[in-house]
């Protein structure tokens, strides 16, 4: 069977839809995912079965659901619906970019072009960093569909379009993102020009690498942090991790030191998830090994991050350090190493 075929949507969903039965306190990601693969096999109704029940159970992000669930509807004929959430959602104005970059790109899909970019906007108004900072990661993407639109609209470019181009010229430096939404370049795939087509297939081939990418990693790379009084009795527990671990805060300058390290790199998507002891032994036990065994602990937390435990990193402007001292990030760990 090829890959994507529906049936293996079908299967994935369902094999995700086990896992939030084994572990319910993580079901909201697990169910968004599995809702996903249901749209992807075509299952629409279904998938909004599935958004209907998240938002039945108190979730932590309504706002995201409600865009997935509004996407879903206008694929399969309930306009009507999906407007409506829509006009909720852009009504409560959510501090999160996800749920902004979902009904945007609803909205432009159905070539609502106006609204889709009035969306973008506003999402960006309320979530683009001050000057010199680091957009966020998952900020980007409006940036992004923000000067696609505005190329469909012809709109001349301004501040935020030039702030677009630099972000992604950081990340695909081969192609620039006006060529990427060049409104014309449909145009060049009927051409018999031999240079043209060429030209063509090395800005496609940019742009499905930048889609791989995002793929690639659904959740935020991250780094495992442990609280004092978990470490402490994780080390006392199990003395072979205390060369991972020679003081608390030795940890937590090393953690900081990681996703720096990380960042420098070009890596996005970073993020912190904190282990507790019955968590870690579980996992542990799942992997049939013991707890002392330090190669678990990043396979850990890839799978905490992979259940929606990530907290993004860095901090926002003003926040808490994720170090749980109260302290502004900046006067914490976010200052000098």
């Amino acid at each position: 069977m090829r890959p994507d075929m529906p049936a293996d949507h079908i299967a994935e969903a369902e094999r995700l839809l086990r896992t939030a039965t084994q572990y319910p306190e993580d079901d909201e990601p697990l169910l968004l995912q599995a809702a996903a693969h249901l749209e992807l096999s075509g299952d629409r109704e279904r998938a909004s079965t599935l958004y209907d029940r998240l938002l039945a159970s108190d979730p932590e992000h309504p706002a995201l659901i409600k865009a997935f669930q509004a996407a879903n509807l206008w694929e399969y004929g309930h306009e009507a619906e999906a407007r409506a959430l829509i006009t909720g959602i852009r009504a409560s104005a959510p501090a999160e970019a996800a749920p902004w970059e979902v009904i945007a790109e609803t909205l432009e899909a159905h070539d609502e072009l106006e609204a889709s970019h009035e969306c973008f906007t506003t999402g960006l108004t309320l979530l683009l960093p001050e000057a010199d900072d680091e957009i966020p990661y998952a900020t980007q993407p409006l940036l992004t569909g923000r000067h696609r639109v505005r190329r469909l609209l012809a709109l001349p470019h301004d501040e935020w379009d030039t702030l677009a181009d630099e972000v992604h010229t950081g990340h695909t430096p081969d192609v620039t993102l006006d060529e990427l939404h060049d409104p014309k370049r449909l145009w060049a795939l009927g051409s018999d020009n031999p240079a043209e087509l060429q030209a063509e297939i090395t800005r496609l081939r940019s742009e499905l690498g930048s889609y791989r990418s995002a793929l690639s990693r659904p959740f935020p790379v991250a780094v495992l942090h442990w609280p004092e009084a978990e470490l402490d009795e994780l080390v006392e527990a199990y003395p072979e991790l205390e060369s991972e671990y020679p003081t608390h805060n030795a940890h937590l300058t090393d953690l900081e030191a990681s996703l720096r390290d990380l960042a420098a790199t070009g890596t996005g998507n970073l993020g912190i998830v904190t282990g507790t002891i019955p968590s870690y032994e579980a996992f542990a036990a799942s992997e049939q090994s013991s707890p002392s065994n330090a190669d678990l602990l990043p396979q850990y937390a890839t799978t905490l991050a992979a259940r929606g435990r990530a907290v993004v990193w860095p901090p926002a402007k003003g926040a808490p350090c994720w170090c749980g001292s109260g302290s502004a990030y900046r006067d914490c760990h976010g200052g000098e190493l």
